[in-house]
């Protein structure tokens, strides 16, 4: 399943060559979620060109490298680095997500990456690349070029199908594990987070899959998936759509 601007899904996963970390988080966002959740939606959540499409997938919020071992040995806590990310060496600029730097993308990969990222009008690529990638040996065409792919291989699975099928609805947190385990292989249901806002937690926002860095290129084997904490979604979980 795909979204509107998205390219035919890619018969495989392209590798980062970098070194230094252990693993990946994909960071995806149900769109209608993330906006029913927000006091002062941001663009791509107010402009129907920017939603249409949305509620068939997932749309990309990063993919973030963990902890890098340099600055583990420096005595850097993970916490930090999720806090922090590549802002501990270079500082962020004062200001939006615009401040920072352009991507270096070629036609093709912003095309694809429009397709997949409608935050992107709120420069929230730039954003996820001087956050989370711009201090490692990973270039942002590598990055978007290999989030895109991750994100086509999730939306083409049964797991964004029970998600769309039960979309303006609510269904069980173990449901949605239920859901990803039978996509994706049994017991990998642990490297799933879910995360909600809302009152109570119930309204569902974003999971984030963890990926070995090593087998990006195999995703979505079972192999490829590394456990994640479990994230703080309620019992019950609502499924938003638009209206």
């Amino acid at each position: 399943m795909l979204l509107l601007g998205a390219s035919p899904a890619r018969a495989e996963v392209p590798s980062i060559e970098a070194q230094g970390f252990d693993h990946y988080t994909l960071a995806l966002t149900w769109h209608p979620g993330f906006c029913a959740s927000r006091s002062r939606p941001p663009r791509e959540c107010r402009d129907p060109g920017l939603r249409r499409g949305t509620e068939e997938g997932f749309v990309l919020h990063g993919l973030w490298p963990s902890l890098p071992q340099r600055l583990r040995e420096r005595g850097v806590e993970r916490r930090r680095w999720w806090r922090q990310g590549c802002f501990i060496e270079r500082p962020r600029p004062d200001g939006g997500f615009c401040r920072h730097p352009s991507l270096e993308l070629s036609d093709e990969l912003t095309r694809e990456l429009d397709g997949v990222m409608p935050g992107r009008a709120s420069c929230l690529g730039r954003y996820q690349y001087a956050k989370h990638a711009a201090c490692l040996d990973v270039t942002a065409e590598d990055l978007f070029d290999t989030s895109v792919a991750l994100v086509e291989a999730v939306n083409a699975s049964a797991f964004t199908d029970f998600l769309v099928i039960h979309r303006g609805g609510e269904v069980r947190r173990n449901a949605l594990i239920e859901a990803f385990e039978a996509a994706f292989g049994k017991g990998t249901g642990r490297a799933l987070r879910l995360e909600c806002a809302g009152r109570g937690n119930r309204l569902l926002t974003e999971v984030r899959i963890g990926i070995a860095a090593r087998s990006l290129e195999n995703f979505p084997a079972a192999d490829s998936l590394v456990r994640l904490d479990r994230g703080n979604c309620a019992t019950r979980v609502r499924i938003a759509a638009f209206d």
